[in-house]
This record gives structure tokens, sequence and C-alpha cells, in this order.
């Protein structure tokens, strides 16, 4: 797709471009991807939950939870469970390490935030987040 063409198009290129270039930024800024982030988030706001009902909070794939989730457990950052009664039912829980490390990507995501819309007027980042609300919702 070209830059040439309508407005609209104009508007879809931009967007699948800031897409393509946010998750990379986001994460060398952070030191984390911002589903792994998502995931802690969710995990400070409860002392353990069950893996399908994180899946589903987060709105990913099985098999993208059960990935990020392998790899906050080797660096440390959750553990997981078998639930006794049921071994299909797999519990998740911060780790205290995790639980000051959310700290420190926070900071950063903040930054990374104040980066991205530098320059921006508060009322034009209200507005900006109301039209992508519009769009997603549209989608």
């Amino acid at each position: 797709m070209t830059r040439n063409g309508s407005k609209e198009e104009q508007i879809l290129y931009l967007l699948n471009g800031l897409g393509n270039k946010i998750s990379p930024k986001f994460e060398r800024c952070t030191g984390i991807s911002s589903s792994r982030l998502e995931i802690l988030h969710e995990l400070c706001q409860v002392e353990e939950i069950n893996q399908s009902t994180l899946q589903k909070r987060i709105d990913i794939d099985s098999a993208a939870i059960t990935r990020h989730l392998k790899q906050l457990e080797e660096s440390g950052m959750v553990t997981r469970r078998r639930n006794p009664e049921d071994q299909r039912v797999t519990f998740v829980r911060l780790t205290d390490e995790g639980r000051q490390r959310i700290g420190a990507y926070q900071i950063e995501k903040e930054h990374f935030i104040r980066q991205i819309l530098d320059g921006f007027s508060e009322e034009e980042v209200r507005l900006l987040a109301d039209m992508l609300e519009r769009m997603q919702s549209n989608i």
C-alpha cells in the first residue's frame, strides 16, 4: 500500500506501521513485552489465578499464554502449579521477585508513553484515545 491513496487509506497505513513499530520499541525500552507486562499487571491484582481465567482476561490464545508464562517462570517472576484435584487446571501466581520487578517495568512503560505522546496536549491525547476506542469498537 502506498501513501498516495485516500486519507482513509493513509490512516490504515499509518496505524499498521505504528502497530509494527510499537511492540519491538516498547520491549527495547522497558525490557519486557507489552503482553508479559499485562500478564504481570493482572497477577498483581490477585493472590493466585487459574491460567485459563488469566488467558481470557488478557485476551490471547492458550498457546501464547502458556509460552509467556513459561518464560516468566524461567525468569523467576511467576510460579505455576497444577490443581491437585484436577491436573488439567494450572494456577499462576506472582513471585516476590516478580512483584519487585513490575514496579521498574511500570516506570519504563510510563517513560515510553510520555515519549510517544511528546508534544501532544491533554485534549489531543483524550481525542486520540476516544477515536482509537471507536475504531476498535468498529472492528
